[in-house]
């Protein structure tokens, strides 16, 4: 603790330290974790990014001793500039129920009053010290800044555990956030207040907003905007991404949760009662309140990923819509966290993060009236896949290439005024009957039908409950953290093993006129039609569109799945869904490739193993993808 009490009512508290933080990082070691994202290999927080984190909390709280003993010269310099701008301090602060939140300070030594950020920790069991980085960045931009960890979260024993049971961003939640508002009135007495929340920091961000007026801007990383729809939609559990967040927590799940909020997890992973898990949801979701931020005129600024895989992104792009004010959204290429982590963790001090740094502008502009630019912002901004370049990573021992690659060139970015003009048009692409014997049908576009019988009245069938190589991604997190560093996963499309999927593909793409070197720009939405029948009472369609090079390698651009429930055995029904939206260009010379099966890791399925899904298109509803061009 520093020597000179930053709280003269004794709200700070002596910090107790981290267990096995005794000795500092080395240069060396620090190099190693530089430019890595959050994510392990398995999806969990990498553990060396933990060991940064708590011993750079450790220098930073330990006010009488040297950085440099625990930290390289150069993150050890970092500390001593925070330290001669602001006080730290570690807390617990008060919930209107008695519970304690950990919390940790950054106190502005100059004559204020000053603006102040306040920072709820994401869902990991590490709490508020993991993006200790990022209020050192905060402090030298001249705010006051109050991190906690929600009620719940964290590890037995370490001081950034806060007490009582998750409320996974309920009603508990967004009093604590309004009661850390009332301590840092108290305490730090700033000029204006805003929240900056990374994941489920990110939603309880704009839950607080919503229904405490105090807040006068909000930056929301990786964020949600309707949580129902994040973990159950077209019928569809994601049941990898609550089973990950449920081993995230930092215990069982009958120590981290109330009763209630147990049985409706139970509910959720047993598949039953599955609207009052939607309805718990809604809740929770910062879309049921878009008329009280519009009413408290909260500017808000959202940021999320294309291949997102705990929030998809068409979630967010309903409650982005539905916001009457300031507003901006962020899409990045990667997986949740993958565009900010870096920066929010510090493995790569010396690089300017871009996704945090926009986050960082919209505060200052807001909160501090700085005219930086935000004002001219649109309000939507796209990074589009993979349009980075990239080159051979060499084996630092023997120059060969090792596999991996690095970008050169950042993937360019695309403004808009508004998410309505992403789009400019939509392609109309007929399916085939043809591909008997295993071979792909087609993807015709209207104008090159040569008959309505090439697109209508075929019907096709695959044996259903076997996932194939068409799967979403190889790790949740960890694909996407790959990809935003250039390395997106590769499929062999010669291995989806077509008695289990229906495969149709385009031509090789041509370049429309005034279009570029793109094939086709996909912005938006696709949305796609089919009959389908089973001969059980229930089946999964897993739809996947994949950019195909010529050598059969091929990409992902997007995908979404639809439970079908209720069939009748030998009776016909149409469904139309919407994939996750996409920014991405598909080279001239490429094909456009649509996959669908049964099974995906990811996702909670209605498939019965071995029963036969079959495929239509029926004249009076013919089987389309609507391809959204921009």
């Amino acid at each position: 603790m520093p020597q000179d009490n930053p709280f003269a009512n004794g709200s700070s508290e002596e910090f107790p330290g981290f267990p096995g933080i005794t000795e500092g990082l080395t240069a060396a070691e620090t190099a190693r974790i530089a430019g890595r994202g959050l994510w392990a290999a398995d999806g969990t927080v990498d553990p060396d990014v933990v060991r940064l984190a708590q011993t750079l909390t450790t220098a930073v709280l330990d006010g009488n001793g040297d950085p440099e003993a625990l930290l390289p010269a150069e993150l050890a310099a970092s500390v001593r500039e925070v330290r001669g701008l602001a006080v730290p301090a570690y807390h617990r602060v008060e919930a209107t129920d008695g519970i304690r939140l950990s919390a940790f300070s950054l106190r502005q030594l100059g004559p204020g009053p000053h603006p102040l950020v306040v920072v709820p920790a994401g869902w990991t069991p590490f709490g508020w010290p993991l993006f200790l980085w990022s209020y050192l960045a905060l402090a030298r931009r001249g705010y006051h800044v109050l991190a906690y960890t929600p009620r719940g979260l964290g590890i037995p024993g370490l001081p950034s555990t806060s007490e009582g049971f998750v409320d996974v961003a309920g009603p508990h939640d967004w009093a604590d956030g309004s009661a850390v508002i009332d301590f840092a009135t108290d305490h730090l007495a700033p000029s204006v207040i805003g929240f900056l929340g990374e994941s489920y920091g990110s939603g309880i961000s704009q839950l607080v907003a919503a229904h405490d007026d105090r807040v006068a801007a909000v930056a929301a990383l990786s964020t949600w905007g309707n949580l129902a729809t994040s973990l159950y939609d077209h019928d569809t559990r994601h049941l990898a991404a609550v089973k990950a967040l449920l081993g995230l927590t930092g215990g069982p799940v009958e120590t981290k949760f109330d009763t209630a909020n147990q049985e409706i997890l139970a509910d959720f992973l047993a598949d039953r009662n599955l609207d009052r898990v939607v309805e718990w949801g809604l809740l929770r979701a910062p879309e049921s309140y878009v008329l009280l931020t519009n009413e408290n005129e909260t500017p808000t600024f959202l940021s999320n990923t294309w291949h997102e895989g705990l929030f998809a992104v068409n979630q967010l792009l309903t409650t982005f819509e539905g916001l009457d004010v300031p507003k901006r959204l962020n899409l990045w290429i990667g997986d949740h966290a993958a565009p900010e982590g870096p920066g929010l963790i510090g493995t790569e001090p010396d690089r300017v993060n871009l996704p945090l740094a926009e986050a960082y502008a919209w505060l200052d502009h807001h909160l501090k009236g700085e005219r930086n630019g935000v004002e001219d912002w649109q309000q939507v901004c796209s990074q589009v896949m993979f349009t980075y370049v990239t080159e051979p990573v060499p084996d630092p021992g023997t120059g060969e290439p090792t596999g991996e690659n690095r970008i050169v060139e950042e993937a360019y970015r695309e403004e808009r005024a508004d998410w309505g003009r992403v789009t400019t048009g939509v392609e109309v692409l007929g399916l085939t009957g043809d591909g008997a014997g295993g071979t792909d049908g087609r993807l015709l576009p209207a104008g090159e039908t040569t008959a309505p019988s090439e697109v209508t009245g075929w019907r096709r069938s695959f044996l259903a409950g076997v996932d194939t190589e068409a799967t979403v991604m190889d790790a949740l997190m960890k694909t996407g953290q790959a990809e935003r560093a250039g390395n997106p996963k590769t499929y062999d499309t010669r291995k989806i093993d077509r008695r289990h999927a229906l495969v149709w593909t385009t031509a090789r793409l041509t370049e429309p006129a005034g279009r570029g070197a793109s094939g086709r720009r996909v912005r938006g939405a696709p949305r796609l039609r089919l009959t389908v029948r089973s001969t059980a009472t229930s089946a999964c369609l897993v739809a996947h569109l994949f950019d195909v090079a010529a050598d059969g390698t091929a990409r992902i651009v997007t995908h979404e799945p639809l439970n079908v429930y209720g069939l009748t055995p030998d009776q016909d029904r149409t469904v139309t869904w919407r994939l996750q939206a996409a920014a991405y260009d598909i080279p001239a010379g490429h094909r456009l490739m649509l996959v669908v099966d049964s099974k995906d890791p990811l996702y909670g399925d209605a498939s019965v193993t071995w029963t036969q899904t079959t495929l239509t298109s029926p004249e009076e509803a013919p089987a389309f993808l609507e391809l959204p061009l921009g």
